[in-house]
């Protein structure tokens, strides 16, 4: 399935693996919205943690260049350390609906969120970042 991907860390435009990873590989880049998801401080790089009525994430729906989909996707999991099925994993790739700022649609998107033994060490001691916005940080 053909999807664009959710970037809310270090792969939105500006920061460093934007230019590794994005830079010429795209279509569009549009800043959009993913509701229910609290985001954490890792060790140089966020996680998204799904909470139902827990707050939005802010970032860029990314949609990638089609010549360059599949080999983007293989290194976007590979730095994500997702592996399916692998409970090591640190991320999960999973669809979910992301609302475009521009219009306000509702668009299906790959979002690779805090695997679950991630997320419950980050509900239980992690730091939130208020407003949900990895450069809003402080």
């Amino acid at each position: 399935m053909i999807l664009p991907f959710f970037v809310y860390g270090t792969l939105r435009p500006g920061e460093v693996n934007h230019g590794l990873f994005l830079r010429g590989r795209t279509r569009r880049e549009e800043p959009g919205r993913l509701a229910d998801a609290v985001l954490y401080e890792g060790p140089g790089y966020p996680y998204a943690v799904e909470e139902p009525g827990g707050g939005v994430v802010g970032g860029e729906l990314v949609t990638a260049l089609p010549e360059a989909y599949e080999a983007l996707l293989a290194e976007l999991d590979r730095l994500e350390e997702y592996v399916p099925g692998d409970p090591r994993s640190l991320y999960v790739r999973v669809e979910r609906q992301v609302v475009r700022e521009a219009d306000g649609a509702a668009v299906p998107a790959w979002v690779y969120l805090a695997a679950p033994a991630v997320a419950t060490r980050l509900r239980a001691r992690g730091r939130a970042i208020a407003g949900g916005d990895w450069r809003a940080r402080v």
